[in-house]
């Protein structure tokens, strides 16, 4: 595993952690951390693409 997905798997980590917390807590960390704003988008961006990058750890042997 390379390092950028490493990077996306800890975006996509925190992405689901939050998810979480929205749906048992109804508390959405992303938003109180930075607010309702250009920055939340901004990190919800990333943790797509995170998400994206992370959908090629389906296809790669990870023991090679």
């Amino acid at each position: 595993m390379n390092t950028i997905q490493k990077i996306a798997l800890v975006f996509s980590i925190i992405g689901a952690i939050n998810w979480g917390l929205i749906g048992l807590f109804n508390f959405n960390f992303v938003e109180a951390l930075c607010g309702n704003g250009m920055i939340s988008a901004i990190i919800y961006m990333i943790v797509g693409i995170a998400g994206i990058i992370n959908i090629m750890l389906l296809f790669v042997d990870l023991n090679s």
